[in-house]
C-alpha cells in the first residue's frame, strides 16, 4: 500500500478503535475522527500504549463539513474507513430523523470533501441488517435487501449511495462490509466494549451485570426452535473485524475496484 494516513471516522469507537490498531499493525497510520458522543477520550491513551507510538485524533462530528474539509486540507489521507454512525435499531425507530441526518447525511458530506481532496477509497462500514428477517440461512449477499427498521434503511440508502456514485465516477474504489454481532475485545484488556450510554447490544449488558453495574439482564424470545425457546445468535470477534476492514482496504488499493464482504449468522466470510 503506497505512503499516506488513513482517515478513521468513529475511530475512538468499539470497532473503530481496533481497527486503529489492525491499522497500525500493518504499518498505516490512523488519523482518528471521532465526537466522543459514544466513547472515551482516555481509548486514545490507550491506542497508544497498544500501538507504542503516538495516535492522531481529531474531535469533530461527522456532520461538520468545514472540519472534514479542515482534516483533508492538514493531512494526507489517501483512504477512509467509515465507521461514524448512529447505531442502535430500536433508538432508530423512536428517533428516525436523527439516524436519517447522522448516517446518510453524514456519509453525503464524507463523499463530497473526499471528491474535494481527490480521495476516492472507501470501506464503508454497513450491516447485515440490510437483509431484514433473511429467508435464507446462510445469507448469500445476492440475497434481496429489505428493511425493519429506520436503522437498516439507512445502511440500504447509504449503500445505494454509494452505488451511484461509484457508477457516475470510476474513480470511487469502495468496500461495503456487511455484519452482524461484534464482540470481545483487544487482547491486552485495554480496549473494548465501553459505550458512554446504555448498551444495545447483549454482550455489554451482560459485562455490567456481571461487574456489579446493573442488576439484571433480560432474555427476551420464547418460540424460536430452541431447547428453551429464546434466540440463538452467532457473533464475529471484533479483532477478526477490524482485520477484515484493513483487508477490504488492502484490496481496494491492489484491485481499484468496489467489492463487497459480508459476515451473516452460520457463515463466516469477509472478502
Amino acid at each position: 500500500m503506497t505512503d499516506g494516513q488513513i482517515l478513521l471516522t468513529g475511530g475512538a469507537g468499539y470497532i473503530g478503535s481496533h481497527v486503529a490498531v489492525a491499522l497500525a499493525e500493518q504499518g498505516l497510520t490512523p488519523v482518528i475522527l471521532d465526537n466522543f458522543t459514544n466513547a472515551k477520550p482516555s481509548v486514545i491513551g490507550r491506542l497508544e500504549q497498544i500501538t507504542g507510538g503516538p495516535v492522531t485524533c481529531e474531535e469533530a462530528d461527522i456532520l461538520d463539513r468545514a472540519a472534514l474539509d479542515d482534516v483533508f486540507t492538514r493531512y494526507p489521507i489517501r483512504a477512509v474507513i467509515h465507521l461514524a454512525a448512529l447505531k442502535a435499531v430500536g433508538e432508530s425507530v423512536e428517533r428516525p430523523l436523527d439516524y436519517f441526518q447522522t448516517n446518510i447525511s453524514g456519509l453525503i458530506g464524507l463523499m463530497q470533501a473526499m471528491t474535494k481532496a481527490n480521495v476516492f477509497q472507501l470501506v464503508f462500514s454497513s450491516s447485515a441488517t440490510v437483509y431484514g428477517e433473511a429467508q435464507i440461512v446462510p445469507t448469500p449477499e445476492t440475497a434481496p435487501l429489505r428493511h425493519t427498521s429506520p436503522y437498516a434503511y439507512t445502511k440500504i440508502a447509504c449503500e445505494q449511495i454509494l452505488e451511484q456514485a461509484g457508477a457516475a465516477d470510476s474513480r470511487w474504489a469502495i468496500g461495503r462490509l456487511r455484519y452482524f454481532n461484534p464482540v470481545g475485545a483487544h487482547p491486552s484488556g485495554l480496549i473494548g466494549e465501553d459505550p458512554n450510554q446504555r448498551p444495545n447490544n447483549l454482550m455489554p449488558l451482560i459485562a455490567k451485570v456481571a461487574a456489579g453495574e446493573m442488576t439484571e439482564i433480560q432474555v427476551f424470545g420464547d418460540d424460536y426452535p430452541t431447547p428453551d425457546g429464546t434466540g440463538v445468535r452467532d457473533y464475529i470477534h471484533v479483532s477478526d473485524l477490524a482485520e477484515g476492514h484493513v483487508k477490504s482496504l488492502t484490496a481496494l488499493d491492489a484491485t481499484g475496484t468496489s467489492h463487497l464482504g459480508s459476515v451473516d449468522n452460520q457463515d463466516s466470510h469477509l472478502i
